[in-house]
């Protein structure tokens, strides 16, 4: 069924008071449940399970995957199974759309925990204890929501805006619905089925999973004579070298540098495959780009000529050239400026995002009082955030002094900037559905930066702050958005948003510590263990960049190091301008390519393996009905949302099997 909205005609000349009015009477479901206790619990542990593996993939690749189409999908499939076996009436569509909003609301509480976050704790070597990193996350994520009501009256209820990823939502549940419900139950049994022999893989290719199975369960050492459980390598390359060494095969190298001192590796990563499918054909060739650029042209040159080189650290350990001292010591600095300038330039081409929000606040306010406002019993009354926001400004500088060391100077000067970055982010959400995090993040970093250059994490966590209220401000209301088009109660939604902030902090902060910082045989957690081969965490290692910059300056960088980042620059700039001229037809993208560089280049080459099956499957089955294209284009997000969850957590149980056995 069409969902019911206003004509263009009528978003322009109605008053607000009319817009309120005209979707009381014919959209608001006042009777129907939605926030009710089974709701709240399946949004809340879909939450969990969810943000989970959004922080095992942010960890990987740093890119945040939207988990709201995911979550509709499961809820709906859930209850249409418990209903079918008699164990529980069906949800109501506000039911679902509740869940699906407490589920992403948890997804995007990872954010910081990928990005500033661990950008603080590399810089500083100093670990932040897991309940101040409860704290610092809760606080600003629930100034962001107290930032977002007064903007949910103006960008949804008298603007109208888009916001076309919770509109998708909105469409779907009423598709679901209203409309053939096989539909849904067929992707919900592509997404399980795709899971579960995703995670039969995983396990096959986990040392603890088959530790446990073959030595804990089945006793095969005591009975087979063996002293090492075996599993399959998840590195395909590892057999060749195998045998390389077994019958002196040759080793493939560039400029006389090993592939593997490279990071050129043959993996096939099922999670990594997943992230390919969604991110599309040309963010993932522009990714596989930047990391052959690196990896296969400047790293063998930059080390044949000795700007890249063994060190000595300081514990007198001479460290050997690898993956990610190639990063460290010059690739991060040119993929950094690639991703910073790409950004802001991105951002500066769309002056709709900047003009529709400050025209938006410029306009004549409707005058409303408490006889006229027709919603003042459903919405979130503006005193909360009136009083809420100044209470919570003060808190959120009060933990980031406290707990970072961050000066008090610093970190009310962050506080500024919030509204004006919110309004920028929330309005880039409502026309794109893309929120310009990073690049709004590095304007406070830059600008605190200008205040204190000798200290990076004072930098860091101001622009953390402002990055996190943001993007949770801007989550809330595409949260909303379906709700608006269905007729949920919004004060009801806007409680979901924080038990998903509950959900998120609670899932992922003891699964940070547990994979990222796990404690050695004394007891000690060390900041060397964040960065890995397996979690490059590359939006961290970008803050990190950003913030050394601006302490050590370009001065403490390699000529070639300079060369690089005004070279990457210039040709960043030129990429967004060819694909802002050719409407989105220019095949690049200058943030994915600066991507490339500091991801692993395994990862890189097993994502665009999967866009590029996905786009040409999609190629071959255009025809809508067919099997085909049911399968490939229809079917691709919960295949690879199967993809990503199955080994995801898969992966996630062997880290925790490793720690316990």
């Amino acid at each position: 069924m069409a969902l019911q909205q206003l004509s263009d005609e009528q978003i322009s000349n109605w008053t607000r008071a009319q817009k309120d009015e005209w979707w009381l009477s014919n959209i608001y479901r006042g009777s129907m449940a939605q926030l009710t206790l089974r709701s709240a619990v399946t949004g809340f542990l879909l939450g969990g399970i969810l943000a989970a593996t959004a922080l095992y993939v942010g960890a990987k690749t740093g890119i945040g995957i939207g988990v709201n189409l995911t979550s509709v999908i499961l809820a709906f499939a859930l209850f249409k199974m418990m209903h079918s076996a008699g164990i529980a009436s069906d949800f109501t569509i506000l039911e679902n759309n509740c869940s699906q909003s407490i589920a992403t609301a948890a997804g995007y509480m990872v954010s910081p925990m990928i990005s500033s976050l661990t950008a603080y704790m590399i810089v500083t070597g100093v670990i932040i204890p897991w309940w101040q990193m409860l704290i610092w996350m809760v606080v600003v994520a629930t100034l962001g929501v107290l930032i977002a009501f007064p903007m949910k009256r103006r960008f949804i209820n008298e603007d109208q805006l888009p916001f076309p990823e919770g509109r998708a939502a909105g469409v779907v549940l009423d598709a679901l619905y209203t409309g053939n419900a096989a539909s849904g139950m067929y992707k919900a049994r592509l997404l399980g089925m795709t899971a579960v022999f995703t995670g039969l893989y995983q396990m096959i290719v986990s040392d603890g999973w088959m530790k446990l199975i073959q030595f804990k369960i089945l006793r095969m050492d005591k009975w087979t004579g063996m002293t090492e459980a075996w599993n399959l390598h998840e590195r395909l390359d590892t057999y060749y070298y195998m045998a390389a060494v077994k019958y002196d095969l040759w080793i493939p190298k560039i400029l006389g540098v090993d592939f593997r001192t490279l990071g050129l590796r043959l993996t096939l990563d099922a999670a990594m495959l997943g992230v390919g499918g969604l991110m599309g054909i040309r963010v993932a060739s522009s990714v596989l780009l930047g990391a052959f650029i690196n990896f296969v042209i400047l790293a063998p040159i930059m080390i044949g000529q000795g700007d890249i080189a063994p060190r000595v650290n300081a514990a007198g350990t001479l460290v050997a050239l690898s993956r990610s001292e190639i990063v460290n010591q010059w690739s991060l600095w040119w993929g950094v400026s690639m991703m910073v300038v790409g950004a802001l330039v991105g951002l500066m081409a769309k002056p709709e995002i900047f003009t529709t929000a400050f025209k938006s606040f410029t306009k004549k306010q409707v005058k409303t009082d408490a006889g006229s406002d027709v919603l003042r019993d459903i919405e979130v009354p503006l005193w909360i955030s009136y009083v809420g926001v100044p209470i919570f400004s003060v808190l959120g500088a009060t933990v980031t002094h406290e707990f970072f060391g961050v000066p008090w100077l610093l970190s009310f000067i962050s506080l500024p900037l919030i509204f004006v970055l919110t309004v920028i982010a929330v309005n880039a959400m409502a026309l794109t559905s893309w929120v310009p995090q990073g690049a709004l993040a590095k304007i406070t970093q830059f600008s605190i930066g200008a205040v204190d250059h000798t200290n990076p994490a004072s930098n860091i966590i101001p622009a953390g702050m402002t990055a996190e209220i943001a993007m949770n401000a801007s989550s809330l209301l595409s949260d909303i958005k379906p709700g608006y088009m269905l007729g949920a109660k919004p004060r009801q939604q806007a409680i979901g948003h924080v038990i998903g902030i509950i959900a998120g902090t609670i899932a992922c902060i003891p699964l940070y510590y547990l994979l990222f910082l796990p404690s050695d045989a004394n007891g000690l957690r060390s900041t060397a263990t964040i960065l890995t081969e397996q979690f490059a965490f590359p939006a961290a290692v970008q803050w990190k960049g950003v913030a050394e910059l601006i302490a050590k300056g370009v001065s403490s960088l390699h000529t070639s190091a300079v060369i690089a980042m005004i070279v990457a620059a210039v040709c960043a700039a030129a990429i967004e301008v060819a694909r802002i001229v050719t409407k989105n037809r220019f095949p690049l993208s200058a943030v994915s390519i600066g991507l490339g560089v500091v991801l692993p280049p395994e990862a890189c080459f097993a994502m665009w393996l999967g866009a590029m099956v996905f786009w040409w499957m999609g190629r071959k089955n255009t025809e809508k009905g067919s099997a085909g294209h049911d399968f490939w284009v229809e079917g691709c997000e919960p295949i690879c949302a199967g993809l990503i969850s199955g080994a995801a957590l898969v992966g996630i149980g062997n880290a925790i099997i490793n720690v316990l056995i």
